[in-house]
């Protein structure tokens, strides 16, 4: 799922979400934002967790949530890392494609 089917899935307004800064923001500015005092942006409770989500058309917001909305966009947003080797060595081939350099991986398997 994108983005945008993600809020629309949690029934969160993108245009409600507070515009986040061009930059990554670094960890204490993502710590700062869920001092209590920030609302969840589907269901109102305080807001335990941050992140960055890009909305087309509006650009980077802030997707400020509570524990269990966390949880529930965790498993709905795409994951940003691969999760097999299979798809590490995908990633690095593409890369290399992309730079237009050779790629030579070097593993060690060591039978145990």
């Amino acid at each position: 799922m994108d983005t945008d089917d993600v809020l629309r899935t949690l029934g969160i307004d993108p245009a409600a979400l507070d515009p986040a800064p061009p930059w990554a923001p670094y960890r204490g500015t993502s710590l700062a934002r869920i001092d209590g005092s920030r609302p969840c942006a589907r269901c109102g409770q305080p807001a335990r967790a941050t992140r960055v989500v890009d909305v087309p058309g509006l650009g980077r917001r802030w997707l400020d949530t509570c524990r269990d909305d966390f949880l529930a966009a965790s498993r709905l947003l795409p994951s940003r890392m691969p999760s097999t080797v299979e798809g590490i060595v995908a990633d690095l081939r593409a890369a290399a494609a992309e730079a237009g350099t050779d790629l030579t991986i070097v593993t060690d398997d060591v039978a145990g």
